[in-house]
């Protein structure tokens, strides 16, 4: 590579980090408390405890379950039945101010045996709302989504850049070598080298968070294209049938998979008049990969089973990637130690900025030497 091609690819390491590397910290550290969500909500009380049964196989009434949540928030109106595949003795009901709004309202936890009510996260509340929403969109909604994807876009091309630049010094450099014992110097060596090391799990890490950016506009047009052509000059009917045999239909017509959750009529995730309940595999890898059950709200019959587009099933599978918690706690421990590393090679790069020293603005050709 010649000394302009590599003062172009310095350029764009340099401003495409600079942008970006003040969110990213701000991600990676966020997301790493969310690695552990799962557990920090147990910790805190926030997630249900099943108590024991002795009979077995018992089951409570889905209609009676939503029956309470409504008494319960008769203000609000239910979006959402979720089943959590830790968690299968629980149904949560999501609620809504509006069944299109993409504000949670409340997320109940009722006992699927007895109907009885388990918990009532603290929507809105606590240090991991707090965390949630500044590693989503940053309390500014879509806007805030989409900004993010942006910046994370920007981090992706200072990740290839950087790369780019540091490639030849890399063929004639030792494993683990730090040159002199000049402080910068070795904050040199430790953003090139460990950030070399790390590179591919930045990577996807990156990418699948960017993608997750889209996810509002992922499923509006999916709903706008898809669902309005799966429904097309169908009776829409009042949209107000039961809940409980909707879950039924579904499980008859898929008894392979389980249900994942139940989208109820007029949401972002269904039509007027269907329940729309999203199966998933009982694997770790089927789980992330759904498959809808279109279920006529009046009659409860299913009109449809579709295959999910590729751009949707891109952004279910890279969700779990993003977070690392399809592997259990060795992975997230995993995922963990990475993000720590990201944060040391991010604060770095700051670093080395800070010190540059005498305005220089490019490297030396040929010296190995990338800030």
């Amino acid at each position: 590579m010649n000394g302009q091609r590599l003062r172009m690819w310095y350029r764009i390491h340099k401003w495409t980090g600079l942008l970006s590397t003040p969110f990213m910290l701000l991600l990676f550290i966020t997301g790493l408390p969310l690695v552990f969500q799962e557990e920090i909500d147990h910790a805190l009380g926030y997630a249900p405890e099943v108590p024991p049964l002795e009979e077995s196989g018992q089951r409570a009434d889905v209609d009676t379950i939503l029956a309470d949540a409504r008494q319960r928030r008769p203000e609000e109106v239910v979006q959402f039945l979720v089943r959590d595949e830790h968690a299968p003795d629980v149904w949560f009901v999501r609620t809504g101010e509006s069944l299109t709004d993409p504000e949670t309202a409340s997320f109940l936890g009722y006992d699927a045996r007895t109907g009885e009510l388990l918990s009532d996260y603290p929507v809105g509340e606590g240090i991991m709302e707090i965390l949630q929403h500044l590693h989503i969109d940053l309390f500014a909604g879509v806007k805030g989504s989409l900004f993010l994807g942006f910046t994370g876009l920007l981090f992706l091309v200072s990740l290839i850049s950087g790369a780019v630049i540091y490639a030849p010094y890399l063929g004639r450099a030792r494993c683990g070598e730090v040159r002199g014992p000049a402080p910068r110097l070795r904050w040199l060596d430790f953003h090139n080298g460990v950030g070399m090391i790390t590179l591919v799990w930045v990577l996807v890490v990156g990418a699948t968070g960017v993608i997750g950016t889209l996810s509002i506009p992922i499923f509006s047009h999916w709903q706008s294209s898809e669902i309005q052509a799966m429904t097309a000059g169908a009776d829409e009917g009042s949209g107000e049938g039961s809940a409980e045999a909707a879950v039924a239909a579904a499980r008859e017509a898929m008894p392979e998979s389980a249900i994942s959750f139940v989208a109820f009529p007029g949401t972002s995730f269904s039509s007027e008049g269907h329940y729309m309940a999203f199966m998933m595999g009982r694997t770790p890898l089927t789980s992330e990969l759904l498959r809808p059950v279109m279920v006529d709200a009046d009659t409860a019959e299913v009109t449809a089973t579709p295959e999910m587009p590729w751009y949707v099933t891109t952004l279910l599978v890279s969700q779990p990637l993003h977070f690392g918690d399809y592997g259990g706690m060795p992975m997230k421990v995993l995922w963990a130690v990475l993000d720590l590393i990201a944060i040391a090679v991010l604060i770095s790069g700051l670093y080395l900025w800070l010190k540059r020293g005498n305005g220089r603005a490019s490297p030396r050709v040929g010296s190995g030497e990338r800030a």
